[in-house]
């Protein structure tokens, strides 16, 4: 008698990770969906872009993860052995603008997806996604997961309830809820929101000849960078242990915005100091200084450890963004 396949829901799924974490599990054989905005549906090309070379394996449901009703349908049509709950307002500059609704999406929406879970199918197996953002000013380096919470951005506090509510669940409920504490990750498939996309982007204009320089905030930022490819791994092996737990998932180096750039330039023989200009309106209103986190409890337990090095990750993203703007041009 043949088995049936692990079948696994994804929120967020046509995010970087979400788009990693579904190929991920493909390969492994599992039967994958994903809750998709409205709006991403109906926009295909460019909201479903991260996914289009493997839709056709997805099965994809239209929701909202703001409205209970209707992650409320979706959970009640299917039964799933995994959720990964990675869906989130993710950009820490847009939650100081508009925090109300950064905690109506991370922090309600968070608490749909449990309770949903609660009701329908409380032996779902469910992965929640943290930040690294949820240390902020943190009184301790490296941190690790017994290190003090103290967000600075409504992102990060944003974080901080959802990741405690998962804890909840799984203290209240006996439900296996289990949190990555996920440092800085990137790749070619960021936003080009993001400080990282936008400085292997716009390193890829100025080489091409399409633009002369690059503005940036704080330079003296400093993250722990590591390979989204690498991070999805790491939720997979949470969820696949008995006991739900909690884990940081990190490289356990640090490195600022300047490095970044000046790696960014180097690899298409650029100077970077020639090019970069810095705009005082672009520091954060409270900004968080040194970020690096300390993942060998995830070595020990999980086996986990980071493949790509930080300069592939620079390489890829700017090689990527190379011909994104040739084809553009």
């Amino acid at each position: 008698m043949t088995a049936h396949p692990k079948r696994a829901i994804i929120t967020g799924i046509t995010g970087q990770d979400g788009s990693y974490l579904a190929e991920y599990l493909l390969d492994k054989g599992y039967e994958v969906h994903g809750i998709v905005r409205r709006t991403a549906a109906d926009t295909s090309e460019a909201r479903l872009s991260r996914i289009s070379h493997i839709i056709a394996q997805l099965h994809l449901h239209s929701a909202a993860i703001e409205n209970y009703a209707s992650v409320f349908r979706v959970m009640a049509e299917y039964k799933f052995d995994e959720c990964y709950h990675l869906a989130a307002q993710s950009y820490v500059a847009d939650s100081y603008s508009d925090e109300f609704t950064t905690m109506e999406t991370n922090v309600r929406g968070t608490q749909h997806v449990l309770a949903a879970c609660r009701e329908l199918q409380p032996h779902c197996r469910i992965y929640f996604a943290g930040s690294s953002e949820m240390f902020g000013k943190a009184a301790l380096v490296p941190q690790n997961e017994a290190t003090s919470f103290h967000p600075r951005s409504p992102y990060g506090i944003s974080k901080v309830a959802g990741f405690y509510l998962a804890c909840n669940f799984r203290e209240a409920y006996g439900m296996h809820c289990s949190s990555g504490i996920l440092f800085n990750h990137e790749s070619p498939r960021r936003g080009f929101e993001f400080v990282t996309r936008k400085i292997t982007s716009e390193v890829a204009r100025i080489s091409l000849g399409l633009s002369s320089e690059l503005t940036l905030g704080n330079l003296d930022a400093c993250r722990d960078w590591g390979h989204a490819a690498d991070y999805v791994r790491a939720m997979w092996q949470m969820l696949q242990r008995e006991e739900p737990d909690d884990y940081v998932i990190s490289t356990g180096r640090s490195r600022s915005v300047r490095e970044f750039c000046q790696a960014a330039f180097s690899h298409v023989g650029l100077d970077a100091d020639d090019y970069i200009r810095v705009d005082p309106r672009l520091f954060r209103p409270a900004e968080v200084d040194l970020l690096v986190g300390d993942s060998s409890k995830a070595a020990a337990t999980l086996g986990w450890h980071p493949e790509s090095s930080f300069g592939d990750l620079v390489a890829e993203m700017v090689d990527s963004d190379l011909r994104y703007w040739r084809k553009c041009r």
